[in-house]
């Protein structure tokens, strides 16, 4: 099977969490203050493991990961658990060596991307495949729990006026725009147009052939500000842009799986959490889709709410506090 883009280090979404990442690190000691008060004075890199029963939830230093690590955390409280947080360490190197040690107990995870980091090879072809193929690799002190069906993944979407003429909407598929190509004009990165999970799998899987392709950045500023002008109809966007619902675009379908697959997910050191804490976890995951995590991020990074409160107020929402 050709290589996919999502399990290579020059992959669109890993070129977006890197740039994230940095504007994040400026950003930490700011978003750090979100935390609960037993993080003040906490240095997000100490090798410290948990005592005393207490669960750790660290995350990565963008946005998403801190919202999903407030939700794993709230959620453990609501069961009585004792949380502390390490919000904003900085990337799965750091991150995927403190669970490895104890220091963290809990990280919210992205099935697909994590297994790239572990196995860079590896070409799974379905959810279960994916998570079977990262827990196989794997340290053996940690566990990845139930996946959910929230994912950010990268997507084929087009914008509101490209929907509107053509009678696109959330059900329809890449292959119903395949008989439009000739009009469209679609805008990625500028590996996009070489890649299988590029324009090489949307004419193999998809028959999708667009009239031009213009070379803009990873699912960034300059693909969003293209698709809002529309110098492109359709780009490769990350499901979880919060400008896909101020926009009112349209995410298709990819019923062949194109794009694999980015399930939100935990990662668990063993035996720092209790098989309440794991039910717990699970339920999490149970309830959350792509829908509610775009809606979450949408607060966050949109409408510039406070992580914390935004992910009470969906735990609450949905009878898991």
């Amino acid at each position: 099977m050709t290589s996919r883009v999502k399990s290579s280090w020059s992959s669109p979404r890993y070129l977006r969490l890197a740039a994230v990442a940095v504007a994040a690190a400026t950003a930490a000691p700011l978003l750090a203050g979100c935390g609960s008060s037993s993080d003040k004075g906490s240095d997000p890199l100490a090798g410290k493991k948990a005592s005393g029963g207490n669960v750790v939830v660290g995350s990565n230093n963008y946005p998403e990961s801190v919202l999903l690590g407030y939700l794993y955390g709230e959620a453990l409280k609501a069961k009585g658990i004792k949380v502390s947080y390490k919000p904003n360490i900085g990337s799965r190197e750091t991150t995927y060596g403190m669970m490895k040690n104890g220091s963290l107990t809990v990280m919210p995870e992205f099935n697909g991307a994590l297994l790239a980091y572990l196995d860079p090879k590896a070409t799974p072809t379905t959810v279960a495949t994916t998570n079977a193929a990262a827990t196989a690799k794997l340290d053996p002190k940690l566990i990845l729990l139930e996946s959910s069906a929230a994912q950010d993944k990268d997507s084929i979407t087009v914008n509101a006026t490209t929907a509107k003429k053509y009678n696109l909407t959330a059900n329809s598929s890449i292959a119903d725009l395949s008989q439009y190509g000739k009009d469209i004009v679609i805008g990625a990165s500028p590996e996009f147009q070489t890649r299988h999970q590029g324009l090489v799998g949307l004419k193999s899987e998809y028959g999708l052939v667009p009239k031009s392709f213009k070379a803009l950045d990873a699912g960034g500023a300059l693909t969003e500000a293209a698709l809002k002008n529309n110098n492109v109809q359709a780009a490769d966007i990350f499901t979880t842009d919060p400008t896909i619902k101020a926009q009112n675009w349209v995410v298709l379908q990819d019923p062949k799986n194109l794009f694999g697959f980015e399930n939100v997910l935990p990662l668990v050191y063993k035996s720092g959490l209790s098989q309440t804490g794991v039910d717990t976890l699970n339920a999490v995951s149970a309830k959350l889709d792509t829908a509610a995590l775009l809606d979450l991020d949408t607060q966050v990074q949109s409408d510039k709410k406070d992580s914390l409160a935004v992910a009470q107020a969906w735990l609450k929402s949905v009878g898991l506090t």
